[in-house]
Order: structure tokens, then sequence, then C-alpha cells
């Protein structure tokens, strides 16, 4: 029987299987729903299995299943399933828990793995990518124009869409009863315009960046010939993801429970082997760096104690929208604030308030952002994010708010407006740096 955890208005389903000391919770990819698998006999012997390793909790994304249905427009960022992912834990009494993410599932997984490594004791990727789109450096993946066309047909033959089988599973695609499953699936997952929203968001998200920041022991599992997310992709995890254990299955469908024994030995093995603590000093975050324009020239117009006044009052500021949006003061920098904050689109709005506030107090500030692994040292932090951080932040012009890449990948789907501001050469740090300017409220 479903059960139901809120995030603010959102009822998020999940339900709680076996028992034991270990936790392990199981993040679908697309938009299934764990219903479904109590309803295909092979999919809940697979469950069943799972189960009796320990504790096996299972939940539906919002806008998907059996949880709070969204309109197509509106569909959670990265970001809030990576937060709901975390009030289900509580929900289910879960302080910790081996994190299982299947298809599309693996992204959320991972980068929940490392934004939280204090309550993921590993992490398990099953038929993963880290992107779904052609890049540079992506080239076995689909292009845009061809995953368009892609899209559209999922759209249209929704509910009769028995031809996706020879892609998720092909030794199951001439079965009329897997068939007659398979429509039921999709159709108690979602609407044709949420699959298809889905599959667009999907698209738009990269996490290549968050891979090296994931310090949790991680399994990646992926079939050689696996027809809808090619081994490629499940290769490119393995090998940038610190330490993780790389395994190569034989056979072609991406739906895991068609022949699943192989897969559950290897999950037993890893599961079995990380309830031991580790080491949450290096985690994932989005550090903040704000800044007061022109503060020397406005300290010689005002005099020391009118500029005193008026930099406690823009600090009082700061503070009140770091509460507002979750972030964490690591310090103040002369004029300015670092911060960080375990999600960017929080760190974002918060930055783009800020620059909007700050004109009542006369005041014009400038602000920089960049996700990456930090080190955690007491209440300081340190690391080449934060190295980035601040030099994105020194680019920035008056009034702007400027991001990395990796902040603009990571809030796919979130309605923010980006400007390009092109290639630049940040100091101090190698390579070159695509940076964007976050439109006005």
């Amino acid at each position: 029987m479903p059960r139901y955890a809120r995030n603010g208005d959102v009822s998020l389903a999940y339900d709680v299987v076996g028992e034991g000391d270990r936790d392990i919770l199981i993040t679908f990819g697309w938009i299934g729903s764990f219903q479904s698998a109590w309803d295909v006999p092979a999919h809940a012997r697979w469950m069943e299995r799972l189960a009796g390793l320990g504790r096996v909790i299972v939940w539906d994304k919002r806008g998907t299943g059996l949880s709070e249905r969204v309109p197509p427009d509106r569909l959670p960022t990265l970001e809030e399933r990576m937060d709901d992912m975390r009030v289900v834990l509580d929900a289910a009494g879960s302080e910790q828990a081996v994190a299982l993410g299947i298809s599309e599932g693996a992204s959320l997984s991972a980068v929940f793995a490392a934004t939280h490594p204090d309550r993921a004791t590993g992490l398990i990727l099953l038929g993963g990518f880290a992107r779904t789109l052609y890049d540079d450096d992506y080239d076995w993946a689909p292009t845009a124009e061809t995953s368009t066309s892609f899209n559209e047909r999922v759209g249209e033959s929704w509910g009769d869409a028995a031809w996706m089988l020879r892609l998720w599973a092909p030794t199951l695609a001439d079965d009329p009863v897997a068939q007659e499953q398979w429509n039921q699936m999709l159709v108690v997952g979602g609407t044709p315009s949420t699959a298809v929203a889905w599959l667009r968001m999907v698209q738009d998200t990269d996490v290549r960046h968050v891979l090296p920041a994931i310090r949790v022991p991680t399994l990646v599992l992926h079939r050689a010939e696996d027809r809808i997310v090619t081994v490629q992709h499940g290769r490119y995890l393995g090998e940038h993801i610190p330490g993780a254990r790389y395994v190569e299955l034989p056979g072609d469908d991406h739906l895991w429970w068609t022949e699943g024994d192989d897969i559950l030995d290897e999950v037993e093995s890893l599961i079995t082997g990380t309830t031991g603590a580790h080491s949450t000093d290096r985690v994932l975050a989005t550090v903040m760096f704000t800044d007061i324009v022109d503060s020397t020239t406005r300290a010689a117009q005002l005099g020391d104690r009118r500029w005193r006044d008026l930099v406690e009052e823009h600090d009082k500021l700061v503070r009140s929208r770091l509460d507002r949006y979750r972030g964490r003061e690591v310090k103040t920098l002369g004029d300015g604030f670092l911060a960080t904050f375990d999600g960017p689109g929080r760190a974002i709005r918060c930055a783009a308030d800020l620059r909007d506030s700050v004109r009542r107090l006369g005041l014009e500030l400038r602000a920089g952002l960049h996700t990456g692994e930090c080190e955690v040292s007491g209440d300081d932090i340190s690391g080449i994010a934060v190295n980035i951080g601040a030099r994105v932040g020194a680019t920035a012009e008056a009034n702007e708010v400027l991001v990395s890449q990796t902040v603009k990948d990571l809030v796919a789907g979130s309605g923010l407006d980006f400007q390009d501001r092109g290639e630049h050469e940040l100091k101090g740090v190698p390579g070159s740096w695509r940076l964007y300017s976050v439109g006005a409220g």
C-alpha cells in the first residue's frame, strides 16, 4: 500500500519493503511507477530478492506515477527531485541508504550522493548516463535533431507504444503480455505530454562535472548491447567517478528485471560491503561569492560611520536571504560574502534576489556561482571549486549574477533565463570557461 511524504505542497508516493539494518533507496528512470513493479511478476520477483538484502524504499518522482501530478511545463528540476529524495528518506525513517539509480534515475542518484554523502552509504548506477545528447567529447550520443524526432514519436504513440520494447527490452518485444504490461506501465507513469516534456528536460541535463565529486563506494552496471542507453554511457560513468567499480554485463535489455539475476549478484556484492562509515569532508556544493561594487568609492563619499551603518544593513539583508534560500554563510570577505548551497537553483535565486534587493540600499552587487567538489574543514571550505567561484564572481559586472556552465547544466528545466557571456580565462584556473549571466527576475 503506498504511503505519502510531503515536500511543501507536493505529495510524494513511496513504499518500504523488506527489513534489516541496510536501507536501499531506488529511483526509477523516466516516468515509471513503483506500483507497476508489483503488477509485473518478473519485476516483483526482482524487487523481492533485492528486499532480502535490507529495507527497500521505492518512490515515484513528482509529476509521475502515484505522486503529485504537475503541469508538463512545471516538471521538477534536478534540485527539486534531490530534495524529494531526502524527504522520502526522512519519511521512511532512514538516516542513510544505498542510492540505487536506474536509467534517468542514475543521474539524480549521482548528484544526491555527491551532495549528501552523509545520507548515502553507497551508489549503484544501472543503465545510467551523465548526459544524453552529443557533445564534442561525448560523440557517441544522439544529436538534438534525432532526439526531437524520437520525442515526437513517443508522444504520438502513447498508450500503444509496443514499438519501444524493441529498444528497452528486445527479448520481450514480440511477447503480447509484455507489450500490454509495458503500455500499462507507461500510462500509469504519466500522460503523453508529461512523457515528452520529461524527455526534453533530461536531454537538457548534464551532470558530467558532478562525477569527480562522488566519494561514496560506487558500482556502475551496464549491459553491453543496451539499445536505448548505449554502453558508452556506462563506461563514461565508470571512468569519471573516482574509485568506481564498472561491470559490463552481457545482454541488450535496458529493463533490469528481464534477466536480472546477474545485476542482483553485483548489487549484493556492493551492498553487503558498504556498511562502514566513510569520510564526508568532501562534498558537492554550489559556492556563491558576492561583492559590493565600488565599495571604496562609496565609503569615501559617505564617511566611515554612514558607510558602516550601510554595510550592516547589507549584511542583514544577505543573511536573511541565505536563510530564505537555505544557504550557509561560510564567511564574509571584505564587502562581500562566501556562502554554499546544496542546490544550484536556490543559489541562483538567492543571488538574483540579492542583486535586486540591495538596490533599495543604494548599492550595486555582483555575484559569481560555481558547483563543484569542496573540501570542508570545520566551518570553512576550500578547493578548486571555491577558486573557480571566486574568479567567476570577479568577472561579473555591476548588477550581474554570473554562473559557470556547470551551474547552468544542473538547473535544466528550472525556467531560469541565461545569457551566454562566452568563453573566459579565469586567473589561476586551467582551461577556458563558458559563463552565463542570469536574467532579471
